[in-house]
């Protein structure tokens, strides 16, 4: 590890930090995105209110992952007078597209890196999946087992229990939930929404690739090679772990090996890439937090809705 950190020390830190500012336009370009999902709902959320809340959510996943979807929807609940369940509606929305933008990156990649994306994706996502699961017709089976049991109690409990406060809580809640879902098909300008999707990708994949040129011995490798590393550095940072920490070092590493470089290097720089981001999430949220708690006055409904 030593070693490691000595060769962060000798890096290029102009790139580094050019890879930070095009983050913080990816992290500007989503606040946006987000806050044009909610106007439909009847809400002028503040930009710099869903900036914020954002940021907050962030580093609230350093301490529990998808603690920040949550988070973020009370920060933005309480500075701008919004119903939470809806919120969380439009963060539903939020991260199916960012499903639909990463599997149009992994399609993209395998038209240039077919061997490379095929065998790597095999050997450590889809068989650690079959092993642990078994196949995947019985994970198919798990989940539509449990989507039955879930409408059946649901069911149950709503017949039984119709009037209690907490039904018709969950009745407010799970509606609100529905209104924010619904809230994409109500944009007045779809093709921003779009926009906004290819930009913020576009801007990993820049913040990916421009810290290639950090390191000597990773300079000279591709785009389509900074793209591959995009790919299955962000499904690495999709695990259940905070941050993503030892899964997007992992696989980010092998993918750098991929390319024949060694795997010092490939722990070097993933190392420094998520170190770097990192450390700009928990600044940014940091000051977000005292920004939202200390700074930020609430909006009335009055102002607040159209």
């Amino acid at each position: 590890m030593s070693a490691v950190l000595q060769r962060i020390r000798s890096a290029n830190f102009y790139w580094i930090a050019l890879s930070i500012v095009v983050s913080i336009a990816a992290l500007i370009s989503r606040a946006m995105r987000w806050k044009q999902l909610i106007e439909p709902l009847g809400y002028k959320p503040r930009l710099s209110s869903a900036f914020n809340a954002l940021m907050f959510g962030y580093a609230a996943n350093m301490v529990f992952p998808r603690l920040g979807e949550v988070s973020r929807c009370g920060a933005l609940s309480k500075s701008d007078d919004i119903p939470f369940e809806k919120l969380i509606g439009t963060v539903i929305i939020e991260r199916a597209s960012d499903v639909i933008m990463l599997l149009f990156c992994i399609l993209l990649s395998a038209i240039f890196e077919f061997d490379r994306l095929g065998g790597f994706l095999g050997e450590h996502i889809f068989t650690p999946i079959k092993t642990i699961v078994g196949s995947s017709f019985i994970l198919g089976v798990i989940l539509i087992g449990l989507a039955v049991l879930f409408y059946f109690v649901y069911r149950f409990i709503i017949k039984k229990y119709n009037h209690h406060p907490l039904v018709n809580k969950f009745r407010v809640i799970l509606k609100g939930i529905v209104v924010g879902l619904i809230s994409v098909t109500k944009l007045k300008n779809k093709g921003l929404f779009v926009f906004h999707s290819l930009f913020i990708w576009t801007m990993y994949f820049l913040m990916t690739y421009i810290c290639f040129f950090a390191l000597p011995e990773i300079s000279a490798l591709s785009p389509m090679a900074g793209l591959f590393i995009m790919v299955i550095g962000a499904i690495g940072m999709t695990a259940p772990v905070q941050g993503g920490i030892g899964v997007y070092h992992l696989l980010v590493s092998e993918g750098i090996v991929l390319y024949g470089l060694t795997a010092d290097d490939g722990i070097t720089f993933a190392t420094m890439v998520h170190a770097a981001q990192t450390l700009l999430l928990v600044v940014l949220g940091g000051l977000s937090m005292i920004y939202l708690f200390f700074f930020t006055q609430p909006l009335s409904s009055s102002n607040n809705e159209s």
